[in-house]
């Protein structure tokens, strides 16, 4: 049984897009207490069957898991198959790598059970042609990622673990859809630098102060209930809250439990779907 932890996206940024219209990042990331269990079995048939307690997960070709399985049976012709199943927790399309975790556990535990041997870094390459998300999630530690997203460097936090709010709107996200509404020209750049060197030395205050994603005010034009969640938290008590990836998942971070349960109680009565949890 794998653990497939959710990421939030504690900076996020885009400098340029490439030539082939993907853009460039620069995130800082980190995963969460808040995860799928994916349980993987390798099979004699070739065949890889992948099913779900979720009734929003396809079980087809459409499924991120069933891609790596698939890729990583193809790269390396194995002939065995897998039967895989998906104890689901995280929200889907939240913006929160759900699938891109399921991926990346799949990878994981395949590597294993096929007797592949391949190192981290061999698999979060393979894991780029699934998803941009699930070179992290091969890792799923806190770390620097840029490139496509492929670029992992691992950090080192002198931070403690943190106390997290999280509150999902109910709305989907289509990450496609907000990707190319992408203006570089007049899109306002996180101090990501901030960020890193608030990891660096423990320093909670400055983290939170720093936290910034480029594509917040692009998802929020379109979905208001993303500004209304942050406004809500940081009127509970907030200092900050930011969005996760493209969204439409707020988080607020805390560095004292009943700050983060009082902020928690708040949002709960506003916004159905929340949680509290701990970083890893």
């Amino acid at each position: 049984m794998e653990k497939a932890a959710a990421k939030i996206n504690l900076g996020l940024d885009t400098p340029f897009r490439h030539e082939d219209g993907m853009p460039e990042w620069n995130m800082v990331m980190t995963s969460i207490d808040l995860a799928d269990y994916v349980e993987v079995r390798s099979t004699a048939r070739s065949s890889i069957v992948v099913s779900s307690d979720s009734g929003f997960l396809p079980n087809d070709q459409r499924n991120l898991a069933f891609q790596a399985a698939s890729l990583l049976q193809r790269t390396f012709n194995v002939k065995q198959g897998a039967v895989i199943k998906i104890q689901k927790n995280i929200p889907v399309a939240a913006g929160l790598g759900g699938g891109s975790s399921d991926a990346a556990a799949v990878l994981r535990a395949l590597n294993t059970l096929w007797d592949l041997k391949l190192p981290l870094a061999e698999l979060a390459k393979l894991g780029l042609k699934v998803d941009s998300d699930v070179p992290y999630c091969v890792y799923g530690k806190t770390a620097h990622v840029t490139g496509y997203g492929e670029q992992i460097r691992v950090l080192d936090p002198s931070l403690k673990p943190v106390w997290l709010v999280l509150a999902k709107p109910n709305v989907s996200v289509s990450t496609p859809s907000i990707l190319r509404q992408i203006d570089y020209d007049h899109l306002e750049h996180p101090e990501i630098a901030s960020i890193l060197d608030a990891i660096e030395v423990g320093d909670h205050a400055a983290l939170v102060t720093a936290m910034g994603n480029a594509l917040e005010p692009i998802s929020a034009g379109r979905y208001p209930e993303i500004k209304q969640i942050k406004e809500r938290m940081q009127a509970y008590g907030a200092t900050n809250a930011l969005m996760s990836g493209t969204g439409p998942t707020v988080f607020a971070v805390f560095d004292k439990q009943s700050r983060a349960q009082r902020v928690f109680n708040s949002i709960r009565g506003f916004c159905s779907e929340a949680y509290l949890v701990r970083s890893l």
